[in-house]
């Protein structure tokens, strides 16, 4: 990093580049400036497609099958029934996790 040295202040390291024209200050503001041209004339015109462009269609696809019917309460039950599975592996989980920090602080303490 380079630091400012001679008559410049601190804040000079940050200013933009002079155009050649003399400093910053001495500068006075020319107006707005002139919109940019560019070669670029915009996308070319296009042209609809003819009427029949689409390729004919040969072979129609098999309509959908019918999904079977579904035991909502058989699906309800299941999911009851796996909720307390879990619950009581976690809650035996628990208990050997409660007995073990037992085992451990009275290990410490005595």
């Amino acid at each position: 990093m380079t630091t400012p040295s001679g008559a410049s202040t601190p804040d000079d390291y940050w200013r933009r580049p002079g155009t050649g024209d003399g400093d910053a200050a001495e500068r006075s503001p020319a107006g707005p400036a002139p919109a940019p041209t560019s070669g670029y004339a915009g996308p070319p015109p296009s042209t609809p497609p003819p009427a029949g462009w689409r390729p004919p269609v040969h072979l129609e696809p098999t309509p959908p099958r019918r999904l079977p019917v579904q035991d909502m309460a058989g699906l309800d039950a299941a999911e009851q029934r796996s909720q307390r599975v879990t619950y009581g592996f976690g809650a035996a989980a628990g208990v050997v996790l409660v007995v073990l920090v037992c085992l451990l602080c009275s290990r410490i303490i005595f």
